[in-house]
């Protein structure tokens, strides 16, 4: 090579003999090869890094528009990404310097796959996380402040990584849940909810009539300035849901802000009673509102009777 070449006539020039001369040139073409590796490595792993940061961050924004949890996602993924892109350049030069030190890879990457193939084995279950978490975060399933309903666990969600994600219980408790464990997962806080309120009439009552002030008093929260923000469209009262020796059952809906149908359901709830006990429609120890259904079972996405 011009190079060695250059190196050998250079020492044989100062003096030294053919072996000392080409004995120091090879041991100066290695260190300085092995450096010019490793420089150029860190300079392409932190730029390569950056650019692919930047590009996810801005392909997540473009695509979804800007908001604090479309940042926290877009942060997480080109986290990933960059890891990844550094992982290979490290990878490759690591390969390289062995070879310029003057040892044969292909032993190398044999062993090194029999050990890879032996540790996939043992941590199935991890790689098995590591991808159901990327899968999370690339599809937006959930993120930080959603509500959502795993197995039977409902809560915040207060962490989500590649590994593990973080939920807090109603009750205060946190779960660990590993990502790879994931079967189906309820989103209460994706896009909009709805307020599901049963309330039962006495038998003899008149269902007209109780239908009529049920309705009235759901308008007049959708109406109020301190509750109108979290209601998306007008209530709607569907009608009789079931006729039982206790009563007359009514069913009345309200489409509302993601996560925010069980505050709505709770204060219809209320108004409701107090509307029928003061309509004198039924005693107020005889006028009750079934409960709705937990938070995490909501209708995302559509429009069809529940």
């Amino acid at each position: 090579m011009p190079n060695d070449d250059y190196l050998y006539r250079l020492f044989r020039k100062i003096g030294l003999s053919d072996f000392g001369a080409d004995t120091v040139a090879a041991v100066i073409r290695g260190p300085v090869s092995i450096l010019v590796i490793v420089l150029a490595a860190a300079v392409v792993s932190r730029f390569a890094g950056r650019l692919v940061r930047r590009s996810v961050q801005g392909l997540v924004v473009r695509s979804r528009g800007e908001s604090a949890h479309l940042a926290k996602r877009a942060e997480t993924l080109s986290g990933v990404a960059a890891s990844l892109v550094r992982i290979a350049v490290w990878t490759i030069a690591a390969l390289l310097v062995i070879d310029k030190m003057g040892v044969n890879p292909g032993p190398a990457l044999a062993g090194a796959s029999i050990v890879g193939v032996a540790v996939g084995f043992g941590a199935q279950s991890l790689v098995k996380d590591f991808l159901s978490g990327f899968f999370v975060l690339a599809e937006d399933q959930f993120g930080v402040g959603d509500v959502i309903t795993v197995s039977d666990v409902t809560g915040t969600v207060e962490e989500v990584n590649l590994r593990v994600t973080r939920l807090r219980a109603n009750d205060g408790t946190v779960w660990f849940v590993p990502n790879g464990e994931m079967r189906k997962v309820g989103n209460a806080a994706k896009e909009w909810s709805r307020a599901i309120v049963d309330v039962t009439i006495p038998i003899v009552a008149d269902v007209a009539v109780s239908m009529a002030a049920i309705s009235d008093e759901a308008e007049r929260l959708a109406a109020d300035a301190s509750w109108s923000e979290l209601v998306i469209e007008a209530p709607d009262v569907l009608g009789v849901e079931s006729i039982t020796v206790d009563g007359v059952t009514i069913r009345v809906q309200v489409k509302t802000q993601a996560a925010k149908h069980g505050r709505v359901a709770r204060e219809l709830r209320s108004r409701i009673g107090a509307r029928l006990h003061r309509d004198g429609i039924v005693p107020v120890r005889t006028a009750t509102a079934a409960p709705s259904p937990p938070d995490g079972d909501v209708r995302e996405g559509s429009e069809g009777q529940p």
